[in-house]
């Protein structure tokens, strides 16, 4: 009986080694991942002529997902080493602790890109921003502000008008140059509402995809947390079985 149960506490033991440094590994994965997340989030944040662009368009809701992800990037980066130290110690408390994270973790991070992409992505929440804001510089077009806003837009996206070069027909304006392609002459057929969004959506692509992954990693490091604690569990049972 000895002999038996040493073979099953040595495997055991292998196991927890096993699960133990593997997830040591993810953690340090996740840390990484974390970190980047934060960077490409506040890089977005603080991108001068984006915000401007955003701020002229009122358009300012798209921050709300970026908002979400770079808390929560932060807290990811803190609880990966939690999970580490959880792990190398084969506390269970931490280890359940660390569970629970991954389980806030993974439900922030889909919240966030959920609002992310809802805020940048073609027909989202933001086309009726852009739609109105950009229909009411095209109706004031004769004026300096609004022409120069215009311009900005149509030149640099290559667009024209809101929907469509029409706009400019139904609101009574006459076609700017900036509507027109500078080697055909044609006008742009898309509108800037469109292009823009395409444009806002290349733009928070990386970071959406970056948290998914990140959300896929906590439910791997949480699955394996509570494979870890059992074992350890198991591990105690079995030496206080021993001394018995």
């Amino acid at each position: 009986m000895g002999i038996g149960y040493g073979a099953s506490d040595e495997q055991l033991e292998k196991q927890i080694g096993c699960v133990k440094y593997t997830l040591f590994c993810f953690n340090i994965v996740a840390w990484m991942i974390a970190t980047a997340l934060f960077a490409l989030t506040v890089w977005l944040r603080a991108e001068p002529g984006f915000n401007d662009w955003l701020r002229i368009l009122d358009a300012q809701s798209f921050y709300i997902g970026v908002y979400v992800l770079i808390g929560v990037s932060i807290i990811m980066m803190a609880v990966s080493f939690l999970g580490c130290l959880s792990a190398l110690m084969e506390n269970t408390l931490a280890l359940f602790v660390f569970i629970g994270t991954q389980l806030f973790g993974f439900v922030a991070l889909v919240a966030g890109s959920a609002v992310t992409m809802q805020y940048s992505t073609i027909h989202s929440s933001l086309q009726p921003l852009l739609n109105v804001s950009l229909r009411r510089f095209v109706s004031t077009s004769e004026y300096t502000y609004s022409n120069y806003v215009l311009t900005m837009i149509q030149e640099n996206i290559g667009c024209c008008g809101a929907s469509g070069p029409w706009d400019y027909l139904d609101l009574h304006q006459p076609l700017p140059s900036s509507c027109r392609d500078t080697v055909s002459g044609n006008a742009f057929f898309n509108g800037c509402v469109d292009e823009l969004t395409w444009f806002f959506e290349g733009k928070t692509s990386w970071i959406v995809a970056m948290a998914m992954t990140l959300a896929m990693l906590n439910v791997i490091c949480g699955t394996m947390s509570f494979v870890l604690a059992q074992a350890v569990k198991k591990e105690e049972e079995q030496a206080s079985n021993y001394r018995r």
